[in-house]
């Protein structure tokens, strides 16, 4: 009998899931909604196996997922089925594996698969939130404009991406410009100062014996740097695996000056757009929060959107908790106070996201600016060190040359 693993819901949307054997996905589904559950996703132990294999060795590029969405859109739209429009796509897509992926779809659906539980068997490449929506876009008729969304949002969050890197380009330039001129000084042109500065029997100055520390730590001990480097990586990545570790990391990730900020901007816009997304597909609102807690990628933020989902859960608002936690600026809880007064919470949570969009793409492209005088004062520090430490030496040579 083959084995599957599930992902399903209770009836106050709780995800569940584990392994269960069936005959097929279709016995373990009908199981499942016999007991009250909604099934999220059901997949063969095999195909995950398989797909998760390629997923090692491979990943599809945003880009490529973006062109999937809107390719199927378009074919779609053009009037192809969906088993047309797949075909179109698996022969013209670059990507050896979402060829491979698009292939296997195609397979699950004509095996009487639907969409979303086809999609639903690649998790490494199809998150819940696009599958749910899939699936919600599937029963009202939608699937087109369910896309469209989809690719709005990841071309929205690739761009972001691309702008935060353009943004970051020249201070890691200086930065790495610097620690390549720094080295060279350290290792070649401070020991040559050294050994002729010791012919003249004087001491040293304190910029140039800081150099002289640093050159000889690396060279002599650079194999316990290495190590003890290894070894704080290491503890630091399990520390922050621990409950406590990663609610310190994240917390201290939203107050870093400039990029906490802009962190906390993005994280709302996508919060924003996704739940505006989701409840315009249909999704349940309990299924909504739940699916947004895991995706923030932050969990101070996870826990404020848990907390609103127990509230809503109890028959609560979803303002007030958001209200308590402090986690949401005042304006995200006046709109979605007013939307579940007015029952358009899904347009208002797209206006939230809308101004989220513009005040973080404001502080990307100002973000060259903030950095600067940061940048300044660790150049010019460096830089002060490093022509202390050069020129304080030849002054005592002269000096003692004279005397």
């Amino acid at each position: 009998m083959p084995v599957y693993r599930y992902r399903v819901r209770d009836k106050f949307g709780k995800l569940i899931t584990g392994t269960i054997g069936g005959d097929n996905r279709s016995a373990v589904a009908t199981h499942f909604e016999s007991m009250g559950y909604a099934p999220v996703s059901i997949t063969e132990e095999s195909a995950r196996e398989y797909t998760s294999l390629l997923a090692r060795f491979n990943k599809v590029r945003e880009d490529d997922m973006n062109l999937f969405n809107r390719q199927l859109v378009t074919l779609i739209r053009a009037g192809l089925p969906l088993m047309a429009g797949l075909s179109a796509i698996e022969k013209q897509t670059k990507s050896s594996l979402l060829k491979e992926i698009v292939r296997m779809l195609i397979k699950d659906i004509e095996g009487g698969m639907s969409f979303s539980d086809a999609l639903a068997r690649h998790p490494h490449v199809f998150d819940e939130m696009y599958i749910n929506a899939i699936r919600a876009g599937e029963l009202g008729g939608v699937l087109d404009e369910i896309l469209t969304r989809l690719a709005e949002l990841g071309e929205h969050e690739t761009n972001t991406k691309a702008k935060i890197k353009t943004a970051t380009r020249y201070p890691i330039i200086a930065i790495s410009a610097l620690g390549i001129g720094f080295s060279i000084l350290v290792t070649y042109v401070i020991p040559r100062f050294v050994t002729l500065f010791a012919r003249f029997q004087g001491e040293l100055p304190l910029p140039t014996k800081i150099l002289i520390w640093v050159n000889d730590a690396i060279r002599n001990y650079w194999y316990i740097i290495i190590i003890l480097g290894g070894i704080g990586i290491v503890v630091f990545k399990k520390f922050i695996r621990t409950k406590k570790g990663r609610r310190l990391w994240d917390n201290f990730k939203l107050k870093v000056p400039i990029f906490g900020p802009l962190m906390f901007m993005i994280i709302m816009s996508r919060f924003s757009r996704i739940m505006s997304i989701l409840i315009r597909s249909g999704v349940p609102i309990l299924g909504i929060l739940d699916m947004v807690s895991n995706a923030t990628g932050n969990v101070i933020i996870g826990d404020a959107i848990r907390d609103v989902m127990t509230n809503v859960n109890q028959g609560g608002s979803m303002a007030e908790p958001m209200q308590k936690s402090r986690v949401f600026s005042p304006m995200v809880v006046q709109m979605v106070a007013i939307g579940e007064e007015t029952g358009k919470i899904d347009d208002l949570l797209l206006r939230v996201s809308e101004y989220y969009d513009q005040q973080s793409d404001y502080v990307i492209q100002n973000l060259t600016t903030m950095i600067e005088p940061i940048l300044v004062v660790v150049i010019g520090g460096a830089v002060l060190l490093l022509a202390l430490a050069i020129f304080l030496p030849m002054w005592n040579m002269v000096r003692l040359f004279k005397t």
